[in-house]
């Protein structure tokens, strides 16, 4: 008989979405509160499933959290799967850790908490099944530096055998190092399968061991996109294993580029909004989408999109509610957005030959690069640390174009504020 379990991780429970969109009431109504229904979701999933257990590889937390009501909400929701008997396997990373919480609380009789000793728990089984064993280690401090795979045992013999951990594996941009280890060694290790967690993206590996980190089950912001699951797990009596991809997330973040190329009144623009809010929706899996549009191409609005920003984001709101469960996250212009070439000579728009001079002999001087780098280099010291992160002092090929997409973004904003009247901005 196959054991079936789900495999979680990284729920950051009560961690808030970082998006704009919330600060619209209605919004903030039906996804502020995403990380908690992620995790109802994931409690409903085993008991639809009728599964054995449920595997959480780290970080239900958000760190150093002082509020009990989120330690209160999270046990009674493995209440749930106590009384369905439902076993829970859970180790603590970087982020629960840090959190006070995760020493108060009492958890159900049904919940294993694994320590810093990696020591194997038997799961129950039927008679005649093939043994389950669960190994897991638990971080003790916020940071662990060194790969945690020394202290986990050898595989039961005869047995089923599935570690859990929280690791970076070999890194992994946006996340810090932590018990970093390679693929190639947990597959020496000679476990079935290794539920890990802390990358906050899907990865499944099949070697000698199946090895998944299965992502968070609800994207926090626009850099966590698109649908975000879980997995479910069933491992056969001949320790062959089958994975299914099952989403959870409430909220999905999105983006899409809009291009309003020959756009040439308001009632286009909120039409070409509403067309790419359109196709975004479609393709969703969560209840709610949270899109972030970018606005390029030529058009004589692209005076008017740079001054009336708000008005424009008004456009794109009122596209937005004419689609079930849509809400805007954010509405970038992009450097592109440009209004179209006018012939040279005598009575030609003096902008559009102030726009050439700028990007072919201002943006293109070396001059210009060196003053746009000092300038940067004076602020990044002044920003917050989760910022300056961004920076990376290295990464002088990422800095330049960084740089020029700014020096574009502010010379195209420069020449939008010169026009005396809202070209085109009328319906």
């Amino acid at each position: 008989m196959a054991f079936r379990f789900v495999h979680a991780a990284d729920i950051h429970l009560d961690s808030p979405l970082r998006s704009l969109a919330l600060r619209d009431p209605a919004a903030a109504a039906l996804v502020g509160d995403a990380t908690r229904e992620a995790l109802r979701r994931i409690v409903d999933l085993c008991l639809e499933e009728q599964a054995d257990a449920l595997v959480l590889a780290g970080d239900l937390y958000d760190g150093a959290q002082t509020s009990m009501k989120t330690a209160l909400f999270l046990a009674g929701e493995l209440r749930r799967l106590d009384e369905a008997g439902v076993r829970v396997y859970l180790i603590r990373g970087n982020h629960d850790a840090a959190s006070r919480i995760t020493r108060e609380l009492s958890l159900p009789p049904n919940v294993h908490v694994f320590d810093g000793r990696a020591t194997p728990v038997e799961a129950p089984r039927p008679p005649g099944a093939t043994p389950v064993f669960i190994h897991g280690v638990s971080f003790a401090q916020p940071h662990a530096p060194e790969s945690l795979l020394p202290k986990f045992r050898p595989p039961v013999h005869g047995a089923i055998n599935i570690g859990v951990m929280h690791t970076s594996l070999g890194g992994a941009e946006g996340h810090d190092a932590y018990a970093p280890c390679a693929l190639a060694d947990l597959d020496a290790h000679g476990f079935d399968y290794w539920a890990l967690g802390h990358i906050h993206k899907r990865s499944v590996h099949r070697g000698r061991s199946v090895i998944v980190m299965p992502g968070n089950p609800q994207g926090r912001d626009i850099n966590e996109p698109g649908p975000r699951s879980v997995t479910l797990v069933a491992i056969g009596d001949d320790r062959s294993v089958t994975l299914e991809e099952r989403v959870t997330s409430v909220a999905e973040f999105a983006r899409a580029e809009v291009d309003l190329t020959g756009v040439d009144s308001r009632a286009g623009v909120n039409a070409r909004l509403h067309e790419a809010l359109a196709a975004l929706r479609a393709g969703v899996a969560s209840p709610y989408l949270l899109a972030r549009l970018r606005l390029g191409g030529a058009t004589p609005l692209a005076g008017w999109a740079r001054r009336d920003a708000d008005r424009l984001l008004g456009e794109a709101m009122e596209a937005a509610q004419r689609l079930e469960g849509c809400f805007i996250d954010r509405l970038e212009i992009s450097p592109q957005l440009r209004e179209p070439a006018a012939p040279a000579g005598d009575g030609a728009d003096p902008r559009h030959e102030l726009a050439a001079i700028v990007e072919s002999q201002v943006l293109a001087s070396p001059a210009f690069a060196n003053v746009a780098r000092g300038l940067l280099d004076a602020i990044v010291p002044q920003l917050p640390a989760e910022l300056r992160d961004a920076f990376d002092p290295g990464a002088e090929e990422g800095r330049a174009a960084l740089l020029a997409e700014l020096a574009r973004e502010g010379a195209a904003e420069t020449l939008a504020h010169l026009a005396a009247e809202d070209e085109g901005a009328g319906d």
